[in-house]
């Protein structure tokens, strides 16, 4: 058997699938496309998470639309982060070419258009429905971890959490957390003492500090409510599509503490929410997390032990999640060897060090005898990539040198008009664009703190009786005693869902719910 004969039966066995699949583009040989020979992957092991690697203008953004939209067409909904704002033409068809034509005629399949159901979501000032998450629900475990806060500190931030939770205080934004922090080591300083011990007045202070460095990279707008609901991020279109959730980051590439906030808190809520799915036909939900550098290279050891804990347990929810960055080695190790799905575009060797990382980067993939992987890094083409995936068994497929298929839609960024159209077609925009500010932590200790001062300095003025031992409530007895403060307390909902770790402490049945364009040619 000749090595065309033998590369084409292994490709053939590698990649053909019982279930529903979908298909990538044609394998190539020596630099030659072998038509009809297609690539394709399993979408039952689509949940195994997966990487797009490669030097800038290779063509990751493409595949990353490929795969969505792919996804979307086979009834699996995805949450894409678009960092750089060229993935919005996912929602328009494309105007085609004569080289998207050339493209799939090498391939064997006709090139067809077609758009796929869009939702813009924002956490900051851009259009789209907004994502926030309260305080509580992320809970003193993953605050402690976003925050880097010591030990000590984490501490106390758990011991300021119980204190809110006895005293029916919620807790929704920085401020509140903040003017908690405050009150225990003034006003309230004696009796939380007594009640739950000593708090530092230097670690109170620097866990402020280190909430005020958070605010100033956008915390304060990402904090409060209403809180996002995961469920939002699996509906499907009237046509049984997926819906594309795109993320709107652009105004947020040099605030990584606030994109890793909200990464984290988000895989977390979906771990807490969704049910155990088990072997599947198909993913639940897909996570595309563009420019994945900026997750990991901000990150303490204790925040990436938490990355890595969830990317470990999150399969299993139905949830796959793909990591898309310049080079593997952005991404650690632990992360790495738990990503099935690996497409990876051409490396540039400019520097010594780029070439040390090509090598270490043709590690990551199977042996093949048919490539010089580490040669052939540096040569292939936009729009060619490495894949390899896993087969139904769980199987790494065979390393293929992949001609990819064009995106069926827009490879260009829509106009202001065109989002304004999809905007207000949004079925959950008015949802999450409403302001919510009820009472909470800050305002029930700001207003009850006033008033109990203003009573006590009263009564010292009028009264002359004999003092005893206990003649008097303090400030902080008037402030948590006071009938309204606790009536205010027991109508805000308590049931909110925290943080991953802090879900796996403790089991929660109820929640509350109110609230640049690269060229291919």
């Amino acid at each position: 058997m000749s090595k065309l004969e033998s590369f084409v039966q292994d490709i053939t066995d590698g990649y053909t699938f019982e279930g529903d699949s979908i298909w990538l583009g044609a394998a190539m040989l020596d630099g030659e496309v072998q038509t009809e020979k297609l690539v394709r992957l399993p979408l039952g092991t689509l949940n195994r998470h997966g990487l797009i690697a490669g030097a800038t203008g290779t063509g990751k953004t493409k595949t990353l639309q490929i795969l969505a939209e792919q996804l979307s067409a086979n009834g699996v909904p995805s949450l894409v982060m678009d960092i750089k704002g060229d993935l919005s033409g996912i929602a328009v068809a494309s105007d085609g070419h004569p080289k998207i034509d050339e493209r799939h005629a090498k391939i064997g399949i006709p090139f067809s258009a077609g758009s796929s159901p869009v939702e813009f979501l924002t956490l900051s000032g851009e259009k789209g429905a907004r994502l926030r998450a309260t305080v509580s629900e992320f809970g003193p475990v993953l605050l402690s971890k976003i925050l880097d806060l010591t030990d000590t500190q984490s501490g106390i931030l758990a011991v300021v959490f119980k204190y809110c939770d006895d005293m029916e205080l919620p807790l929704l934004d920085l401020d509140d957390l903040k003017k908690v922090l405050n009150f225990v080591i003034n006003e309230g300083k004696a009796e939380i003492a007594e009640e739950y011990g000593k708090m530092s007045t230097t670690s109170v202070g620097t866990i402020v500090r280190k909430i005020v460095a958070l605010e100033q990279q956008g915390g304060d707008i990402f904090f409060g409510e209403r809180s996002f609901d995961p469920e939002d991020l699996i509906r499907m279109d009237e046509q049984g599509r997926g819906m594309i959730s795109i993320l709107r980051l652009t105004d947020i590439q040099d605030k990584p503490a606030l994109f890793s906030t909200f990464m984290l808190q988000l895989l977390a809520e979906i771990y807490a929410t969704f049910p155990e799915q088990g072997d599947a036909d198909r993913p639940k939900l897909a996570l595309f997390i563009d420019e994945a550098h900026l997750v990991f290279n901000e990150a303490s050891d204790a925040l990436l032990d938490q990355i890595e804990t969830i990317v470990k347990l999150i399969r299993s929810k139905g949830v796959g999640i793909f990591f898309i960055t310049q080079n593997p080695a952005d991404i650690p190790e632990a992360v790495l060897g738990q990503l099935g799905l690996k497409i990876q575009h051409a490396l540039r060797a400019f520097t010594a060090k780029d070439r040390k990382a090509i090598k270490l980067a043709a590690q990551n993939y199977p042996l093949s005898d048919y490539y010089d992987v580490e040669q052939l890094l540096t040569e292939l083409g936009i729009g060619e990539a490495f894949l390899t995936g896993l087969n139904e068994k769980g199987i790494p497929t065979p390393l293929v040198h992949t001609y990819l298929r064009a995106p069926q839609s827009r490879m260009d960024v829509l106009t202001d008009r065109e989002i304004e159209e999809i905007l207000e077609q949004s079925k959950i925009l008015e949802k999450y664009t409403e302001e919510i500010d009820r009472e909470s932590a800050y305002e029930i200790l700001s207003a009850k703190i006033e008033d109990a001062q203003a009573e006590e300095h009263k009564e010292k003025m009028t009264t002359a009786r004999k003092s005893t031992r206990r003649s008097e409530k303090s400030t902080f007895e008037k402030v948590i005693s006071n009938t309204t403060t606790r009536q205010i307390g027991r109508t805000v909902a308590r049931e909110l869902t925290r943080g991953l770790l802090g879900v796996l402490g403790v089991k929660t049945t109820t929640r509350r719910r109110s609230r640049k364009t690269t060229s291919w040619f």
